[in-house]
């Protein structure tokens, strides 16, 4: 009896020492709630109807709908519907693309909302194979909207067909299930365990995806945090939205890194739309001037997107080509310059190991690397590109 009660014992100190530890496992909601209250100033979450890029229909409520469900059943105080609608249509509010200053105040105020759940729908095919790609961010309702949180995730049917094509999803339903889980257990971790942006994929990226030229100029510090306005993409593919998808890529990349503060895309467009800029051929200099004034910002990153194309069912290969660069408000120069093309089967040999078939995956991997060099000494690239 002796025995069993002192291995009794020891189950039940393993199991508090599981908690204290990990406190996700059990407890871990209500600490995540303090703490998410006592950072954000409020838990309550409104959940903005995805915004569609893909450019053809897709499951936007479907996948509204399952988020919604996966932060109340987490415990998460989601703004009602009818109060959401009453408040958009109050405050005339028909893009969901992103938040702006006035907005978010308003939120805070008339709804006691904390923060913002953006999504936005980057790809949906229902052929077999079944591919879905979207990014979803929340964004504070501070006097200063902060992206507090961002992630992404592109899948395809056939990424992991294994043995016998035993791993095959047919079903594009299984297939969004799936790709929600992920979403959804990143933005857990960020909600409920800790406020630090970064996960296990945090700054992985393949050397195959580097930018094929760029230019680093010696004035970025490593050490320095930067403020960085992502404007708008010039679109020069024949993709729709590849603009705004590969900003979102960029914001989501460099929200990766500690010395990036990411200047929330709703408050970009509105000083945009102030000052009525239209881009004809990128920023320029004399456009920067009151950018870098009204957002306070330290960089101004811009580019064009050349190539963002996905394909439809088994036969094809995507492909992304972009540009960028980076102004620094700080003596006013090109900091950053690059320029990058990939497509899907580079680096693939046999039995198609390593292939990639989505856009989404691809455009990951080349604007992390966008991050990891601007941060990084031109000596140190190669280095730090042979161990990825």
């Amino acid at each position: 009896m002796t025995s069993l009660g002192n291995y009794s014992n020891k189950i039940v100190l393993a199991l508090v020492l599981l908690l204290l530890l990990f406190p996700s496992l059990g407890l871990g909601n209500e600490i995540g709630k303090e703490h998410f209250a006592s950072i954000k100033g409020g838990t309550r979450i409104a959940v903005y109807p995805v915004e569609n890029l893909s450019g053809a229909m897709g499951p936007v409520r479907e996948v509204r709908k399952m988020l919604i469900e996966r932060l109340r059943a987490a415990g998460v105080d989601v703004l009602d519907e009818e109060a959401l609608q009453k408040f958009m249509a109050r405050h005339r509010i028909r893009y969901t693309g992103g938040i702006e200053k006035n907005t978010a105040q308003a939120f805070k105020q008339e709804e006691n909302v904390g923060g913002v759940l953006i999504t936005s729908l980057e790809l949906y095919s229902d052929a077999n194979p079944p591919k879905i790609s979207f990014i979803s961010r929340l964004v504070s309702t501070e006097e200063t909207p902060s992206i507090l949180w961002i992630d992404g995730v592109g899948m395809a049917g056939d990424d992991s067909p294994g043995f016998l094509s035993l791993g095959l999803i047919e079903d594009p339903s299984i297939l969004l299930d799936r790709a929600m889980k992920k979403m959804f257990d990143s933005l857990n971790q960020y909600l409920y365990v800790s406020a630090q942006s970064g996960g296990k994929e945090a700054h992985r990226a393949k050397r195959k995806f580097l930018p094929k030229i760029f230019y680093r100029s010696p004035a970025l510090d490593q050490e320095q945090k930067y403020t960085v306005a992502i404007v708008p993409f010039m679109n020069l593919s024949v993709r729709r939205y590849a603009g705004e998808i590969m900003v979102l890529h960029l914001a989501k990349a460099l929200k990766e890194f500690d010395n990036f503060n990411v200047i929330e895309i709703g408050t970009i467009r509105e000083i945009f739309l102030d000052l009525r800029i239209i881009m004809d051929q990128g920023i320029s200099l004399a456009q920067a001037d009151p950018i870098f004034a009204m957002l306070n910002a330290d960089l101004i990153l811009s580019g064009n997107v050349t190539y963002y194309d996905d394909y439809q069912g088994e036969l094809g290969k995507p492909i992304v080509g972009f540009s960028t660069q980076m102004i620094a408000k700080k003596g006013q120069e090109v900091v950053w310059s690059s320029d990058g093309y990939n497509e899907g089967d580079d680096g693939v040999f046999f039995f198609d190991l390593g292939r990639v078939n989505t856009a989404h995956v691809m455009a990951t991997q080349m604007a992390r690397w966008i991050g990891k060099m601007v941060l990084t000494h031109e000596k140190k690239i190669q280095a730090s590109s042979n161990q990825d």
